[in-house]
């Protein structure tokens, strides 16, 4: 169970070493014009570029948030930073009991663009770090 677990820890940051940060020029325009159009008056703090896909970091409503768009320009989902405690239940239940000695380091709620919700929580021990998901009702 260790190995697959070890295995599953290493890929998940193995795929998030993969985002390559971006300057806005490198940002196609129709993708910058997605983002205007879907969170208007809203400054981007930050482009980058996960595979195909694009993500813009910013502030909505005062609550870190980070919007991804696919490469034609088509708003895929946003993420936003919420509080450890907003977990639900069974999702920190989950990460204690499955990751004995790991912390829950940072907590996010995704939307995708059907609206299903679906949370994330950055587990941390030491330097390692990687994330799992969980459904709406806090099932892995």
């Amino acid at each position: 169970m260790k190995q697959i677990i070890l295995l599953a820890s290493s890929l998940l940051i193995i795929n998030g070493a993969k985002a390559q940060d971006l300057k806005e020029s490198e940002v196609p325009e129709f993708i910058k014009q997605s983002f205007i159009k879907k969170y208007p008056n809203t400054k981007v703090d930050g482009w980058e570029k996960e595979g195909t896909d694009y993500e813009a970091e910013f502030h909505l409503n005062k609550v870190e948030s980070s919007a991804t768009f696919d490469a034609n320009g088509r708003f895929k989902e946003l993420e936003q930073e919420i509080k450890i405690t907003e977990l639900p239940k069974a999702a920190s239940e989950y990460c204690s009991k499955t990751y004995v000695g790991y912390k829950i380091a940072e907590a996010a709620k995704i939307t995708d663009v059907n609206g299903k919700i679906m949370f994330e929580a950055e587990l941390q021990k030491g330097k390692e770090h990687f994330d799992v998901m969980f459904d709406d009702k806090g099932n892995f």
